[in-house]
C-alpha cells in the first residue's frame, strides 16, 4: 500500500507524519506485503516530504513488511547520494527495502526554484537512472567512486510510470509501477508495450498497478471514504493548493461550483470503492484486464481509523495472512 503522509484537518503537519509509521504497523499486522511512503514538496495538503528518513522510520517501528518508496523524485536528488541512503537501509533492514523512482520535479514553480531545479531537470531522467543503477553494481563511471554500504545490497528498483517511465522500465528490465490517471486505455497501452520491449537476461516483465481504493458496509459509505482526497485534489486544480483533508460532511455541505462537482465526479469514478462484494468484482475486473503481477493501494481519508477498517476488509478479500 501506498501513504502519502495526508494532512488532516486540525492535526498538522507532525502528526500527519507519525500517522503514517502508527498506519504502517496497523498495516503489517493485517498481513500487507510492501508500504509505500512519497515525495512532495511544499504541499500543505501533504506531510510526506523526506521519503528515505520516513523509511528508516518505519522500517525501525516494523518487523515484517516491505519498505519503500511510490516514489523518490530522482531529478531532484543526485543518484550517488540516493544510492548511499538507500544502501544503508537495505544494510540495516536486509531483504526488505524498495526503492521506486519517478521523475517529476516540483508542484509549483516556486518549490523547484527552492530546489534548484526547472521544469528540464526531468529531461534527464533516463541517464539519472542508469547511473543509480551502476552505483548499486559497483560499476560507476566515476572513478575510484562508491557508493558505500549500496554496492552488493538487496535494493528493489521500481520505475514509475509518467511520461518515458513505461519504455524505460522495459529497455532496464525493472519491475513497472502504473495508475490509470490518463484513462484506462492509456494504461493498457502502456503495459502491453512495456512487455512487448521488455529486456533481461535475469527477470520478467512484473507490472504494479496503482489505485485508491476503500471498503465499507455500504457503498455510499465507501465512496465517502474516498471523498476527502477526492475533493482536494479538485481543489487543487483549480486554486493550486492541496488542502488538508477535511471531514466528507462538510465537503458535501460546500457550495461548489458546475466545473467542481463535475470533477469531482470524474475523479470519484476513476477509484474502487464499494461494499466488500462490489469491490472484489472491480479489483478482479482490473486485475484481469491489466495482468497485474500487484496491486498498490491508497487510502486517504479523514479518519483514520476509518482508514484502518477499510484496509482490514481489503486484507479479508484477499485472503491476506501474517506470517508465523
Amino acid at each position: 500500500m501506498l501513504d502519502r503522509s495526508p494532512v488532516r484537518r486540525g492535526r498538522g503537519t507532525v502528526q500527519a507524519v507519525r500517522d503514517t509509521v502508527t498506519f504502517a504497523r496497523d498495516v503489517e499486522a493485517l498481513g500487507y506485503h510492501r508500504f509505500w511512503v512519497s515525495e512532495h514538496h511544499g504541499v500543505p495538503g501533504v506531510a510526506g516530504s523526506a521519503p528515505a528518513v520516513l523509511a528508516a522510520a518505519i522500517a525501525g517501528a516494523t518487523q515484517r513488511i516491505r519498505v519503500g518508496t511510490g516514489g523518490v523524485m530522482l531529478p531532484n536528488h543526485r543518484p550517488l547520494v540516493i544510492a548511499e541512503q538507500f544502501g544503508v537501509l537495505a544494510a540495516l533492514h536486509p531483504g526488505r527495502i524498495d526503492l521506486g523512482l519517478g521523475r517529476s520535479v516540483g508542484f509549483v514553480e516556486g518549490v523547484r526554484r527552492a530546489r534548484g531545479q526547472g521544469k528540464d531537470a526531468a529531461d534527464g531522467f533516463g541517464g539519472q537512472v542508469r547511473e543509480l543503477l551502476a552505483f548499486f553494481r559497483g560499476d560507476s563511471a566515476y572513478p575510484g567512486v562508491h557508493a558505500i554500504p549500496a554496492e552488493g545490497q538487496s535494493v528493489s528498483v521500481f520505475l514509475l510510470a509518467t511520461g518515458v517511465g513505461a519504455g524505460l522500465a522495459a529497455e532496464l528490465g525493472l519491475p513497472l509501477v502504473i495508475a490509470p490517471a490518463r484513462g484506462e486505455q492509456a494504461m493498457l497501452d502502456a503495459i502491453s508495450r512495456y512487455r512487448e520491449q521488455f529486456r533481461s537476461d535475469i527477470a520478467d516483465p512484473y507490472v504494479v498497478v496503482s489505485t485508491a481504493v476503500a471498503v465499507a458496509d455500504t457503498a455510499e459509505q465507501a465512496q465517502r471514504l474516498l471523498l476527502p482526497e477526492a475533493w482536494s485534489t479538485v481543489y487543487s486544480r483549480s486554486h493550486g493548493v492541496f488542502p488538508p483533508l477535511a471531514p466528507a460532511e462538510e465537503i458535501l455541505a460546500l457550495p461548489m461550483t458546475e466545473r467542481e462537482r463535475t470533477r469531482l465526479g470524474e475523479v470519484l469514478a476513476g477509484q474502487i470503492s464499494g461494499t466488500p462484494e462490489e469491490v472484489a468484482d472491480r479489483l478482479g475486473t482490473l486485475v484481469r484486464r491489466t495482468g497485474a503481477d500487484e496491486l498498490l493501494i491508497s487510502t486517504s481519508t479523514y479518519d483514520p481509523a476509518e482508514r484502518v477498517d477499510s484496509f482490514a476488509a481489503l486484507a479479508a478479500l484477499a485472503g491476506l495472512s501474517v506470517p508465523a
